[in-house]
């Protein structure tokens, strides 16, 4: 019998990212662990309505969404411990402007540059739903076959009842193919 546990968000691991946006001509930056798809071009990123952040990806309704990887963690972790309201975090990372003057950081292995198409607010949390502009990746994360490789990318995930960080494993199958074992082994039922 299992244990009910109430409403507790069982979720996680999510991955980590650092979020980008212009404050001015400065970028700031925060790591969010509440990210979500909602559909092949669109994500969505939850954050607390009392983040710094979140007033200027409202004026701007742009922002950069980054993947983290072991490199880039305690850079983000630090952004992710300070209020950009006390301090400048401009330039703890390198950055260039994307075609839609968002902050692309230079040293994260993928970069994703997003458009703010809504906001569904609640109570205390801002969940801005993105659109994916453009895709930025370093070569080496990327297949032969031009697509993301995210067993050479590694990107770093987090859970949040605890607050750990935990690096992605190695990869053990491809998609359908535990389903189709599965139903070679169960013919005869």
């Amino acid at each position: 019998m299992k244990k009910n546990l109430g409403s507790v968000l069982a979720l996680y691991p999510t991955p980590l990212v650092v979020i980008g946006a212009m404050n001015g001509n400065k970028a700031t930056w925060m790591i969010a662990g509440h990210v979500g798809i909602i559909g092949h071009d669109r994500i969505m990123i939850s954050m607390h309505k009392i983040h710094y952040t979140n007033q200027f990806i409202r004026e701007s309704k742009h922002l950069s969404v980054a993947i983290v990887d072991e490199t880039l963690l305690p850079k983000a972790d630090y952004v992710g411990t300070i209020s950009g309201k006390n301090t400048d975090k401009s330039e703890v990372f390198a950055y260039d402007l994307s075609e839609n003057n968002t902050p692309i950081i230079k040293d994260s292995p993928l970069v994703m540059d997003c458009e703010v198409v809504d906001n569904y607010e609640t109570d205390s949390f801002d969940n801005f739903i993105c659109k994916i502009l453009g895709t930025y990746a370093e070569e080496d994360v990327i297949d032969e076959k031009n697509k993301i490789d995210y067993n050479k990318l590694k990107p770093i995930l987090f859970e949040m009842p605890t607050y750990s960080y935990l690096k992605t494993g190695e990869i053990i199958g491809k998609g359908t193919e535990f389903g189709k074992k599965f139903k070679q082994q169960n013919k005869g039922e």
